[in-house]
């Protein structure tokens, strides 16, 4: 039986936490803004637990190949001995001299991560380019963790949204299982253009880009035209 949750606004009322030299205005402005993150937190699980409560998603079923630093793999090939396969779909094709700066940003953290992630999941960065240019690449960025692999065939990206029907390139960050000798689809981002709420680009919720939230706890916050580079 789940304990039932202490209102969100009783806790933040007795948060002991006071900054020096604070005034009362503060202190009661951000009693508030401290109720509204508990609900924030509290809606982040509650979405948290919807998307595990998902059924099953589509069986995999493309003829799909990649290259990786390591030599040719299926798709099968990704999972490695997990049951949990996690796929971000770079925007890096071979028309591009070098890939998405937003996709980059996002990577590098990852890549941070992916020696703890690796304890749980599978995770996988796809891109169209050849595996010697994301090798080089991934050198480049100081990337140690990654897993980098070519499509080899552009199957998986048009399938599964690393390319759209006209050919452009998008970001994708794809979900998959394998339970009891069945490869399914489980879940992906699905917040697009069509999704942005007004004067947004579109993002997902939670942001995966540390970046991002970052920058939500600063006075500054997001700003309106500003986006990360390449190079400095």
């Amino acid at each position: 039986m789940t304990e039932p949750l202490i209102p969100a606004a009783e806790l933040a009322r007795d948060n002991p936490v006071r900054i020096r030299n604070e005034s009362a205005e503060y202190r009661a402005a951000r009693t508030a803004l401290l109720a509204e993150e508990i609900e924030l937190r509290r809606h982040l699980e509650r979405v948290a637990a919807q998307r595990r409560a998902l059924p099953p998603g589509g069986p995999v079923e493309g003829e799909y190949r990649f290259m990786g630093e390591e030599g040719a793999v299926d798709f099968a090939g990704l999972f490695g001995d997990k049951q949990t396969l996690a796929v971000y779909s770079y925007m890096f094709g071979p028309q591009r001299e070098k890939p998405c700066p937003m996709c980059t940003n996002l990577l590098g953290p990852l890549d941070a991560n992916a020696e703890d992630l690796a304890q749980r999941i599978s995770l996988v960065v796809v891109a169209r380019s050849p595996i010697e240019k994301l090798k080089a690449w991934k050198a480049h960025r100081g990337w140690k963790h990654l897993r980098l692999y070519t499509d080899m065939n552009d199957n998986y990206s048009r399938d599964y949204f690393g390319i759209l029907p006209d050919g452009a390139e998008i970001p994708a960050f794809n979900f998959f299982t394998k339970r009891d000798g069945t490869i399914r689809h489980f879940w992906s981002g699905e917040m697009t253009g069509q999704t942005a709420d007004p004067g947004q680009d579109p993002r997902g919720a939670p942001d995966m880009a540390p970046l991002w939230n970052v920058l939500d706890c600063t006075p500054e916050g997001r700003g309106e035209a500003w986006y990360p580079k390449l190079d400095y």
